[in-house]
């Protein structure tokens, strides 16, 4: 099984408020961006790959009702909080926190969760605290990720080193993997490989060799489960990608990276087609 991955970050806020939004006005940008794509997925094998997309919260119901009935576009959040709702318990006092109940009660399948930004995120407030100890980040997480399955959704698990952490890359995306899978049903989830000292203007992407021994060391760690390159699967690394056999997928953002960037779905099915060779 292929997968891919879309990750839709904060792509909907309009470019006069600094965002990369050119594609609907906010009210309607979830039901575009399925409208954009899901006619044309129509044409793989539901059975050898699967498309998932990750929206920010607030477009989840619009992109859900542009489903179309057995729709190969399945939807998912950028993540769920640490705690749930439960009947005859927490009834939802989480106030700016997403639940798995309610990312699952508003058609959602799958989550995102362990993402560079996340991690950075959980590591900032950490740091403000006092604690340094950041096999804290793992804990949390594999908190989500507990939360998640139990809500019956399946997770793609994101784990990486920055440049600071690359020459000892084996223990750190070894705690990553030990800690933020511990106790959990491994054939629901999904890793994603994101090289954090690769990512962004100005730095080197990570070569095959380089991909191909993480995928190797995570495969080994992990006893098989699937790898996906979370680092951005695009149109010029799609066919390198494709031929590294121990990858079994990506995730997409930014389908345009010069000019009037952003997430276009014509250049997001290019992406597929180039990384399936169909």
């Amino acid at each position: 099984m292929k997968h891919i991955y879309l990750n839709l970050k904060r792509f909907d806020v309009p470019v006069e408020y600094g965002g990369v939004n050119r594609l609907a006005p906010v009210q309607s940008w979830g039901a575009a961006v399925v409208e954009g794509a899901q006619e044309a997925l129509r044409r793989y094998d539901s059975a050898q790959v699967e498309f998932v997309q990750y929206l920010p919260e607030a477009h989840l119901l619009g992109a859900a009702a542009a489903r179309t009935p057995d729709s190969p576009v399945q939807l998912g959040s950028q993540g769920v909080y640490r705690m749930n709702t439960a009947v005859g318990g927490n009834f939802g006092a989480f106030t700016t926190n997403r639940p798995a109940s309610i990312v699952k009660a508003m058609g959602c399948t799958s989550t995102l969760i362990g993402h560079c930004e996340e991690r950075n995120d959980k590591k900032g407030i950490l740091a403000e605290a006092g604690v340094t100890d950041m096999s804290a980040v793992n804990r949390l997480l594999n908190q989500e990720i507990r939360c998640a399955q139990e809500a019956g959704l399946t997770v793609l698990y994101c784990i990486g080193e920055t440049s600071e952490e690359q020459e000892r890359w084996e223990s750190v995306l070894g705690q990553q993997l030990d800690v933020g899978l511990e106790g959990v049903d491994r054939s629901r989830v999904v890793i994603g490989y994101e090289p954090v000292w690769s990512i962004g203007p100005g730095k080197t992407p990570a070569g095959k060799e380089y991909i191909t021994k993480i995928a190797r060391f995570v495969k080994e760690r992990t006893r098989g489960m699937d790898v996906v390159y979370g680092g951005g699967l695009k149109a010029d690394n799609a066919a390198m990608l494709a031929s590294i056999a121990e990858i079994d997928g990506g995730l997409i953002a930014l389908t345009r990276f010069t000019g009037e960037i952003g997430f276009y779905p014509e250049e997001y099915l290019e992406i597929i087609r180039l990384y399936l060779g169909e």
